[in-house]
C-alpha cells in the first residue's frame, strides 16, 4: 500500500530539536514516502545531528530568510538533491525578547519589524525562492497559532502571526492561477524550544487541554504534523487560503 506522500519532493524548514513540529513533520513525511530536504538555521551542527534521527538522513541546506543571497540560491541548492518541489513547509518563526511578554506599548519597531519579516513576510520570500521548482498541484503550508484574539504575553508575535495569515491568503490569490495552493495550520500549544521560550507559555498550555473537547497533548506533535502531510498530499486539492486548526476544539469553545 502507497503512503498518502508516495514520490512527493519536500522542502521542510524550522527544525531545531526533535521535539519541533518541522521535525515530526518531516518524520511522518517521510514514513508516507516522501523525499525530504531539510533547511537549518544559525546551529547547523546541532540540526544535522538532529536530521539523523529522522527514519532516513534528510539532505540539510542553510536558509536564513532575511538574507536574500540564500534565497535567490535556494531553487539551485535544492536542486542539487531533488528534481524539484511538490511541498514546502513554512516552520519559521522568531521575535526578540521586547516583543514577548513584556509591555505591548514598549517594543520598538526595528523589533517589531524584525518579528513581522522573520515570522510573517517570510512565508513570501519562500514561496518565491521555492517557486522555480514547484509546478501545478504544489502545496505550501505555514504553521500558525490562531491570531484572531489576543493572547497573554503573546503581544508582537500575535501581531506577527495576523500577519502570517493575512499573507497566506493572499499567496494563495496570487498563486492560485499556477495550481499551487497555500494555508496555514494554527495549532495548540506544544512543548517546543520555542514556546517554551514565551513568558507565560506553561500557564496556557496547562489550561489547554481541560478546554479541548478533545483533549489536547503538548507534548505530542504528531496530530500538528499528520495533518501538516494532508495539506502536502494531493488529497484536499481545491482547499487553499484557509487556516485549518488543529488545537483539539479550543477554537470553537470560548471560555
Amino acid at each position: 500500500m502507497s503512503g498518502l506522500l508516495d514520490g512527493k519532493r519536500l522542502l521542510i524548514t524550522g527544525v531545531i530539536t526533535d521535539s519541533s513540529i518541522a521535525f515530526h513533520a518531516a518524520r511522518v513525511a517521510q514514513e508516507e514516502g516522501a523525499e525530504v530536504v531539510l533547511t537549518g538555521f544559525g546551529r547547523m551542527s546541532l540540526v544535522e545531528r538532529i536530521s539523523r534521527r529522522l527514519p532516513k538522513p534528510a539532505p540539510l541546506i542553510e536558509l536564513d530568510v532575511t538574507n536574500n543571497e540564500q534565497l535567490d540560491s535556494l531553487a539551485d541548492r535544492v536542486r542539487e538533491h531533488v528534481t524539484g518541489l511538490d511541498g514546502v513547509l513554512h516552520s519559521i518563526a522568531y521575535a526578540p525578547p521586547t516583543c514577548l511578554g513584556g509591555e505591548f506599548l514598549d517594543a520598538p519597531w526595528p523589533d517589531v519589524a524584525t518579528a513581522v519579516q522573520v515570522s510573517a513576510y517570510s512565508l513570501k520570500s519562500l514561496a518565491v525562492a521555492c517557486l522555480p521548482l514547484m509546478s501545478a498541484g504544489g502545496s505550501i503550508v505555514g504553521l500558525d497559532f490562531d491570531a484572531r484574539v489576543t493572547w497573554p504575553a503573546y503581544n508582537w508575535m500575535g501581531v506577527a502571526k495576523a500577519a502570517l495569515e493575512s499573507t497566506n491568503r493572499y499567496l494563495a490569490r496570487e498563486l492560485g492561477p499556477r495550481g499551487i495552493r497555500v494555508n496555514v495550520i494554527s495549532a495548540g500549544p506544544l512543548g517546543t524550544m520555542a514556546a517554551k521560550s514565551i513568558p507565560g507559555f506553561s500557564q496556557m498550555a496547562d489550561a489547554w487541554g481541560p478546554r479541548a473537547p478533545l483533549g489536547w497533548d503538548i507534548t505530542d506533535p504528531t496530530p500538528v504534523a499528520r495533518s501538516v502531510c494532508a495539506l502536502l498530499s494531493d488529497w484536499l486539492p481545491a482547499t487553499t487560503g484557509s487556516m485549518i486548526m488543529v488545537d483539539g476544539g479550543v477554537h470553537a469553545t470560548g471560555m
